[in-house]
């Protein structure tokens, strides 16, 4: 399994300055016409940014929970620097994790969708079979060549245990 994104956000529960942040924030966008979000880009760590006036922010593009975590801390004592007043105390909630992994046989998806309940396919639109769980709650994305991609945890493990699930749904139904 790999971690491809992860997405994480905190609430600073204090107004953020969207067109000053937009003036101070090199490559930093704002159309608030269009998003009511500032976006903003870090390259190292890498990650993007929607930043709302509200005080929360989302991070996006990230690659560990540890690098989604840094990230916003810099972003906060950047925040600081400018004489932003920022809470003394916040905490960085993960909302979501996206994983891949390769089952390592080919999959028939015509079959998949027979076998698998809650299951869609639309063959016309997408190449891959969309499947949810509910323990833990998770969407796959299911591919012939037998690539995988599991969206919705909140961890690692849960990331996990839901491909592991996953296989074992498979290896039941006999389409591995």
């Amino acid at each position: 399994m790999q971690i491809q994104n992860v997405v994480a956000s905190v609430d600073l529960k204090t107004r953020l300055p969207l067109e000053r942040l937009l003036e101070e924030l090199e490559l930093s966008e704002y159309q608030p016409d269009t998003f009511p979000g500032l976006v903003f880009r870090f390259h190292d760590p890498s990650a993007t940014f929607l930043i709302f006036q509200t005080g929360k922010i989302i991070c996006v593009g990230a690659g560990t929970m540890k690098i989604a975590k840094e990230s916003l801390e810099k972003l906060i004592k950047r925040f600081d620097s400018m004489k932003l007043k920022m809470p003394k105390t916040y905490s960085v909630k993960i909302e979501n994790i996206v994983a891949t992994d390769n089952i390592g046989k080919k999959l028939n998806v015509d079959e998949l969708v027979f076998s698998l309940h809650e299951s869609e396919y639309t063959p016309d639109t997408f190449p891959g079979v969309v499947y949810r769980i509910s323990d833990p709650k998770a969407s796959f994305l299911l591919f012939s060549s037998g690539r995988i991609v599991c969206a919705g945890t909140r961890s690692i493990a849960d990331a996990q245990r839901a491909i592991d699930t996953l296989v074992k749904t498979l290896k039941h139904i006999k389409a591995i």
